[in-house]
């Protein structure tokens, strides 16, 4: 008889119980490993719950108030340099606090379903998500969650983030300060993080009395992308003066292909990137970006997954940092908005 499985297709205390033939009381017994159970029922117990594949379930045991001081990290494989600098900045977090990181990684393959499944073989108190970017992650509700770089409605989901609207803001400004009117963004494809540099790249062109100058270039968030995204432009032989990327890793790929082709930078494109990590170095000019602080953002994080897992009060479960624009040689007056 095929075991009933709880709403998220999990098997569950009483299906083992049903297969071993037992109470669920004994289940819980053994699956906590405390006295109160026979040798022979406990190898009993053990043989259902492997045969029916039972995983123990995070938030009861965390109700239960057995805290294992591991907190489990949801991320891409696929990320970039600033992604890798929240990693990084996580696990300074966690060791301030005495607790430690599993990492449960998304591939193609291997979606949100599967990396939560995944964590569910661990004891674990938190999860701190870096993606994927979803309004509604699956371990909404059941232990405490954080995800950290982009807004989520969910009413049990805690956010930490820099605010996009405010970043391109002043990306566009420092441009059209500059005398810019032709600025072009270069987006990160699909993702709410994207969506929302994007309406905030929109907005801030309106704001500026640019409306008519609007233009998306179709990208991602890889270097391959900012290759693409430029070289596009390129073949449609009617280059903007400047450009806002969705990250570093773009803008530095988007301008080492210009300088390529024989485009100066900034005297012909002018390109803000997105982060100030670690790709922000590997520009061959100096990039002008908006800055973003993954140490604090991986801190603010872990502070409040430690609240949390604490049931202690929290004053709002939205934390918007404010980003910084550092100006250096990528960007450039332009005089003359109309030359080629």
């Amino acid at each position: 008889m095929a075991a009933e499985r709880d709403w998220r297709g999990r098997v569950t205390l009483n299906d083992v119980a049903a297969r071993a033939g037992v109470s669920r009381a004994l289940v819980s017994i053994v699956m906590r490993d405390v006295p109160g159970a026979s040798p022979r029922t406990r190898e009993r117990v053990r043989a259902a719950a492997e045969e029916l594949g039972y995983r123990p379930d995070a938030r009861a045991r965390s109700l239960a108030g057995q805290r294992s001081r591991m907190i489990g990290v949801m991320f891409g494989v696929s990320l970039g340099a600033f992604q890798f600098d929240l990693l990084e900045g996580l696990y300074t977090a966690a060791e301030d606090h005495g607790l430690n990181l599993i990492l449960s990684p998304l591939t193609r393959g291997r979606d949100e379903a599967k990396a939560a499944q995944s964590l569910n073989d661990f004891r674990f108190d938190a999860v701190i998500m870096l993606g994927p970017q979803t309004n509604e992650p699956l371990l909404a509700g059941q232990v405490p969650v954080v995800v950290v770089g982009w807004h989520v409605d969910h009413p049990a989901v805690d956010i930490v983030r820099t605010s996009d609207v405010h970043g391109m803001a002043a990306a566009v400004g420092h441009l059209a300060d500059l005398g810019h009117r032709r600025i072009a963004h270069i987006d990160g494809g699909i993702g709410l993080v994207s969506a929302a540099r994007r309406d905030g790249y929109a907005q801030a062109m309106s704001d500026r009395g640019l409306v008519s100058e609007i233009q998306v270039v179709p990208g991602g968030d890889k270097q391959l992308d900012g290759q693409r995204a430029a070289r596009r432009l390129l073949d449609a032989g009617n280059l903007p003066t400047a450009l806002i990327t969705y990250n570093d890793d773009t803008a530095v790929a988007a301008m080492a292909l210009l300088i390529q082709e024989a485009v100066p930078v900034p005297d012909r494109v002018s390109i803000v990137g997105w982060d100030d990590g670690e790709a922000a170095n590997l520009a061959p000019v100096a990039l002008t970006t908006v800055a973003q602080d993954p140490g604090t953002m991986a801190r603010l994080a872990m502070e409040r997954v430690v609240r949390r897992v604490a049931q202690r009060p929290v004053e709002s479960r939205e934390i918007v940092l404010e980003p910084e624009l550092r100006i250096r040689a990528s960007t450039a007056s332009r005089s003359n908005d109309t030359m080629s």
